[in-house]
């Protein structure tokens, strides 16, 4: 005979709208606390909720859900940090260091949008910490990463997880299927205090200032240890948006943020004209000290989407925003000695050793003089006493010399005649001089490998610049083409390199033969050849063998390429050990994508459109895609506006489409396009 339940046994079903009560009612304290600074119930009730939940999901973990607020701190730690592409690049922001900068970068606004009215600003402190972007998918935390070279940041989901000011389920129900937040994680003050003086306790390191604190916590792999640290967040802008709309205004999108839960600066303010962003800076100057947290500065956006679409982009920072510095810190110090060093093209420049000195947050030891023509106008000699500049993160530099300090003692600094490190003559263009040993040179060989394997080149995992230095000094390697036959037996006998980390080397080099022609130029580390450049010579000629075959005259015809950068490039490639190392590279292995000629002779058919990805794509990745369009001649944007010419719409595309259509904006489906690349045979 089976004996029913007791009646004080509570049902599976109660239990589940217990537990959905108690994540309500933490995530409402939580936002009170951390976005609204006004909580209404102590901390023992808090934790009081938190241990019944605990509780609750220990004894069914089937009601376990990744967003509850028990699910912060992650499991066994990691290995290493995976990597994530921004779908939209989180660019950097132009600096203005003055009054006149500022008013500058006014008068530039209001000449590209021809108008004479008084511009809308919206003004937010500059925040001394570590960029991040975070993805949000029908309202729940789906990840995170760095910021990182702009394009791919380290995946730090993990420890984002565990700052409790950075809700796991947005608030409400009215934000977009899919919104990227992008924001400032810091360590406040006080935080950064309690810190430093638990690790003075414990006989451990201290941290210099709270961002290098806030930088080392988020790479932590452990995310355990990630839990303990004091961070916390502001969130500054949308990145993603899809399936949903957000106000046309930035300070409106913040505002809006507010009420999904997500942490704001309380000291936005939106302004109008010039002269009140300076009054709003001198304010923020005043305060600064007060403030509970380290700031470097301003940031002005114009508060108006629709102009900064109008705006635009130049290079890799936006036109409608610009960073307010606010003055270096500088410090006194003493000028022990001089040393040359040769960099990656041969440029031999003056670099300052000095008595440490502890200035902008950070302890210097030496500081760039950048040529013979700065030390003469700094009239600069060794043992003076000096001023140390240093602006936020910028090389520390000399700004000027104490002279009334100067002693009987100093002595002149003089340009050494011959290559500090491979001895062999030196030629003086215009401020700068430069070594002439070329790869014979050691110094521009470990400047050139390293250049070569960096991430925007091609990405080698697993060789850093020590171990650069390593196989150059050991002769292992003379030029970058000697990487490709380096063997797991050579490397594992380098210092620190044991046989699993000369596999993944080894292995590392294998996956980067595989490149695209963009980076592979990139890579070859030609005079003033960057990124944009490289990409524009790649969907130009489109084969390597007509680029080292143009002459100047053609390479001019290549979009921002003048008459400097195209002497460079023919240069280059007339050079025979340069032909030589790139010959050696195929012969290796490397390789692209060779890319056939459009059918009609037009090799970029769509040269001088602008387009636009959005959704999902089944055949292709989107970073693929927006290769594809390039090579073809387009000019890939992350936001639609009256100058789109196209909209390329996979799978769950939202706002953007629905902003095309609105606009007039062409429209092709994924399969509209298959069809046009095969028209033209691409």
């Amino acid at each position: 005979m089976s004996i029913p339940p007791s009646s004080d046994t509570p049902s599976l079903e109660s239990i589940e709208q217990e537990v959905q009560q108690l994540r309500e009612q933490l995530n409402r304290h939580n936002h009170r606390y951390y976005v609204l600074d006004e909580p209404e119930v102590p901390d023992s009730e808090y934790d009081r909720l938190f241990t019944r939940l605990k509780q609750l999901e220990k004894e069914h973990p089937d009601l376990v859900t990744t967003d509850s607020p028990t699910q912060r701190v992650g499991g066994a730690p990691l290995k290493a940090f995976g990597q994530i592409r921004h779908e939209l690049p989180m660019l950097s922001l132009d600096n203005a260091f003055d009054a006149e900068d500022q008013a500058d970068f006014n008068r530039r606004i209001k000449e590209r949008l021809k108008t004479s009215d008084d511009i809308e600003y919206a003004c937010e402190t500059k925040l001394d910490g570590i960029a991040v972007s975070l993805l949000y998918e029908n309202g729940l935390f789906i990840r995170a990463a760095t910021r990182g070279d702009g394009t791919t940041g380290e995946d730090i989901t993990q420890n984002i997880r565990t700052i409790e000011s950075i809700p796991l389920r947005l608030l409400g129900n009215d934000w977009p299927q899919r919104l990227e937040v992008r924001g400032e994680v810091y360590m406040p003050k006080a935080g950064f205090e309690r810190l430093n003086k638990q690790a003075i306790a414990k006989d451990e390191k201290v941290f210099v200032n709270p961002r290098n604190a806030a930088a080392g916590s988020l790479r932590q792999l452990n995310s355990r240890i990630t839990a303990k640290r004091p961070l916390t967040i502001y969130c500054y802008s949308a990145g993603i948006v899809e399936g949903g709309e957000l106000p046309q205004k930035h300070s409106e999108i913040l505002e809006r943020f507010k009420t999904w839960g997500l942490r704001v600066s309380p000291e936005l303010k939106v302004v109008s004209g010039v002269q009140a962003c300076e009054d709003y800076y001198t304010a923020m100057a005043e305060k600064r000290e007060s403030l509970p947290y380290e700031i470097d500065g301003i940031v002005y956006k114009v508060n108006s989407l629709a102009q900064q679409q109008s705006l635009g982009f130049v290079a890799r920072a936006p036109r409608w925003a610009i960073a307010r510095k606010f003055p270096a810190q500088e410090a006194v110090t003493t000028l022990k000695d001089v040393e040359f060093q040769v960099g990656r093209t041969g440029a031999i420049t003056p670099v300052a050793r000095l008595e440490p000195v502890f200035v902008g947050g950070v302890t210097v030891s030496n500081a760039t003089l950048h040529n013979m023509d700065e030390i003469k106008r700094l009239d600069i000699k060794i043992g003076d006493q000096v001023v140390i500049l240093r602006a936020g993160d910028v090389i520390p530099k000399v700004s000027r010399v104490v002279h009334s300090q100067r002693p009987e003692t100093v002595r002149d600094i003089v340009m050494p005649l011959r290559c500090p490190v491979c001895d062999s003559e030196v030629e003086r263009e215009e401020a700068l001089v430069r070594c002439t040993g070329g790869l014979y040179c050691s110094a521009q060989r470990k400047e050139a490998i390293k250049h070569f394997a960096s991430r925007k080149a091609l990405d080698v995992d697993g060789l850093g610049d020590k171990l650069v230095e390593q196989l150059v000094d050991r002769q292992l390697i003379k030029t970058v083409a000697d990487l490709f036959s380096l063997t797991v037996n050579e490397v594992s006998g380098l210092e620190r390199m044991g046989k699993k980390s000369a596999e993944n080397l080894i292995n590392g080099l294998e996956a980067a033969r595989k490149t695209t022609l963009s980076r592979f130029i990139y890579a070859l580390g030609i005079r003033e050849v960057g990124e944009a450049t490289a990409q524009g010579l790649a969907g130009h000629y489109q084969d390597l063998s007509k680029l080292m075959a143009a002459n100047s005259e053609d390479l001019q015809t290549v979009d921002d390429v003048g008459p400097i950068v195209a002497g460079h490039i023919e240069k280059f490639f007339q050079q025979a050990h340069n032909r030589e190392v790139i010959e050696s590279l195929l012969a290796k292995g490397v390789e692209w994508e060779i890319v056939a000629p459009v059918s009609g002779g037009n090799s970029q058919p769509l040269s001088g459109e602008i387009w636009v990805l959005t959704g999902s794509l089944t055949s292709m990745t989107r970073d693929e895609g927006k290769e594809i369009l390039q090579r073809l001649g387009a000019k890939v944007t992350g936001s639609v506006s009256a100058k789109t010419s196209a909209l390329l719409a996979g799978e769950k595309a939202g706002s953007k489409l629905a902003k095309a259509e609105k606009l007039g904006v062409k429209v092709y489906t994924e399969e509209d396009f298959i069809k046009m690349r095969e028209a033209w045979g691409e």
